[in-house]
């Protein structure tokens, strides 16, 4: 930082006891020349800049004005993201020009500088340069706008052009095809930014414990993808703790089969699990439930929540049941029900009442599944209900 600005810097640490007017003398007697991003970063961080300070930090007037042509809304980028207006230089028109180059219209363009004004800030170089990577998994242009479109921040602002180009092509050698590769790289670029040789660590870590529980070598790329695509960010994690939460489950007497089966469908949430956590839960389930360890074993695999949900959230929601109507041998029989959350509960319980149903005299996984789910079960019970006691096109018994 210059004298200048360092002066400035004195300035804004000493405000709170020196008056406004000192500093204006102070900032027009030395003849600051602002270097306006730094300068607004550091009254952002230390305090709101007032309108003295404010008036020597303009905004790009060309850059404005190219954002006024393309329709943008300036007002939510000065929310948001209000320093990209103050840089020198900007790149709005070549940023334009390159996301119509791939077939975008002007509504798109004007989300994604919306979403990212980042975007505009970046060397068209540079941004030719990203193209040309993310080429080598996405098959057109136009599954490229949709994807910028949606992820802005992964194209623009996560560049490390060798590093990706290093990981992506260490993926490919892994087996995974360019569909899972490039939404990898859309929704988690971090992942794309460590190192190829931290990746593999991590990786092979994970096929050491796959291995060990029983899985097969052939099968280990069918279960990393999988692992992947439900939770990315696994790559990102440490592989000690799964290997923790693997060993509390195994101690809970699960064979290696079953082991696998929770994997699956504990997805991601199995490098979040916490052992204090799962060692209370299942205190409260075995104790409510009154179940042996294999009932216990059982109802884990049909609703793998109890190991991460904590004691409160299934309380609520199994109180909540409770009250509805519901028995506890009804939530044995269909665990998975505590995955819903005590206002879904109330309001499908409610629904069902409302057709002249007892929740006690159906099994819950009526009120199981999507909002989709929900309504088709919802429906069957309305046509039930309207269905004739009798065959209409029958002949009726009349005595002579």
């Amino acid at each position: 930082m210059s004298d200048d600005i360092t002066a400035l810097c004195e300035y804004g640490v000493q405000q709170g006891s020196t008056r406004k007017e000192t500093g204006r003398s102070l900032l027009r007697r030395q003849g600051v020349q602002l270097c306006l991003h730094n300068a607004e970063v550091w009254f952002l961080q230390n305090g709101s800049i007032d309108t003295d300070v404010e008036q020597f930090v303009k905004e790009n007037k060309r850059t404005v004005d190219s954002l006024y042509k393309l329709s943008i809304n300036i007002k939510k980028i000065r929310q948001l993201k209000r320093w990209v207006l103050l840089k020198d230089v900007a790149f709005v028109e070549e940023t334009a020009g390159f996301l119509k180059g791939l077939g975008a219209n002007e509504i798109t363009v004007a989300n994604i500088l919306e979403q990212c004004p980042e975007a505009f800030l970046q060397d068209p170089v540079v941004i030719d340069t990203q193209r040309h990577l993310w080429s080598l998994i996405c098959s057109s242009d136009e599954e490229l706008v949709k994807i910028i479109e949606k992820f802005p921040e992964s194209f623009f602002v996560h560049k490390c052009p060798d590093i990706q180009r290093a990981n992506i092509t260490y993926l490919k050698e892994l087996g995974l095809n360019k569909k899972i590769i490039c939404r990898l790289l859309a929704s988690s670029p971090q992942i794309f930014c460590n190192s190829v040789e931290g990746n593999k660590e991590i990786i092979s870590a994970l096929e050491d414990i796959y291995l060990t529980i029983g899985g097969s070598k052939a099968n280990f790329k069918t279960w990393l993808m999988k692992l992947l695509s439900q939770d990315p960010f696994v790559l990102l994690k440490p592989s000690s703790a799964l290997k923790t939460n693997l060993n509390f489950i195994q101690s809970l007497g699960f064979d290696d089969k079953e082991v696998l089966k929770l994997l699956s469908k504990l997805k991601g949430f199995i490098f979040d699990l916490n052992c204090t956590t799962m060692e209370q839960s299942i205190l409260f389930t075995r104790t409510v439930f009154k179940c042996s360890n294999d009932d216990l074993r059982q109802m884990i695999l049909k609703f793998p929540g109890v190991l991460y949900y904590s004691v409160p959230v299934l309380k609520d929601r199994l109180t909540c049941l409770v009250r509805g109507g519901a028995s506890l041998d009804q939530v044995i029989q269909s665990p998975n029900v505590l995955e819903l959350t005590t206002q879904i509960i109330e309001y499908r319980i409610k629904k069902i009442k409302l057709l002249g149903h007892e929740i006690k005299n159906h099994h819950l996984d009526i009120l199981n599944g999507t909002k989709k789910d929900f309504e088709v079960s919802y429906g069957r019970l309305q046509v039930k209900k309207k269905r004739p006691l009798f065959n209409p096109v029958a002949p009726l018994q009349v005595d002579e």
